[in-house]
C-alpha cells in the first residue's frame, strides 16, 4: 500500500508530529510505500534544523531527518506556512533578501501541489493533527 502523510501540527506543542513519525516508521518497517510527507500548518516548524531540545527529551526533527535519509522519503514543507513561521530552504532565503536559512536536512520547500498530488498519488492520505 502506498501512504500519504500529513503533518499539521509542530513539534513539542501537540502529539501529532511524534505520531506520524511512528506511524511512517512503522509502515516503511512493514514494507509499504511512503509516496510523500507533507509538512503544513504549524507542522512546518518540525522542519527546522534550529530546534535544540533538552539532551533528555526527543529530537523530533532528528528523527525525521533521520527516517527521510534511511528510507529517501520525500519530506515537502508548505512554502506559504513555513515563510509564516521563518522556515527558509537557501532559494527562498536569498529570494526574500535573507541572509541563512534553517531548513533540515531531509526537509524540502514547495507548494500545496505536493499535497494535493501525494492525495492522489497515494492510496491513503493520513493525516496527523488538526
Amino acid at each position: 500500500m502506498k501512504f500519504g502523510i500529513v503533518v499539521n501540527e509542530g513539534p513539542y506543542t501537540h502529539q501529532a508530529a511524534d505520531t506520524a513519525y511512528k506511524f511512517t516508521k512503522a509502515v516503511l518497517e512493514k514494507g509499504h510505500d511512503v509516496h510523500r510527507v507533507f509538512f503544513y500548518h504549524d507542522g512546518v516548524n518540525v522542519g527546522t534544523r534550529m530546534s535544540v531540545p533538552p539532551q533528555d527529551d526527543r529530537h523530533i526533527q532528528r528523527n525525521w531527518s533521520e527516517l527521510a535519509e534511511k528510507y529517501d522519503l520525500d519530506m515537502v514543507i508548505c512554502i506559504a506556512a513555513a515563510q509564516r513561521r521563518g522556515i527558509m530552504d537557501e532559494n527562498e532565503a536569498k529570494r526574500q533578501g535573507l541572509d541563512g536559512d534553517n531548513i533540515a536536512p531531509g526537509f524540502r520547500i514547495s507548494g500545496l501541489g505536493q499535497l494535493i498530488e501525494a492525495g492522489v498519488q497515494s492510496d491513503r492520505l493520513v493525516t496527523f493533527g488538526d
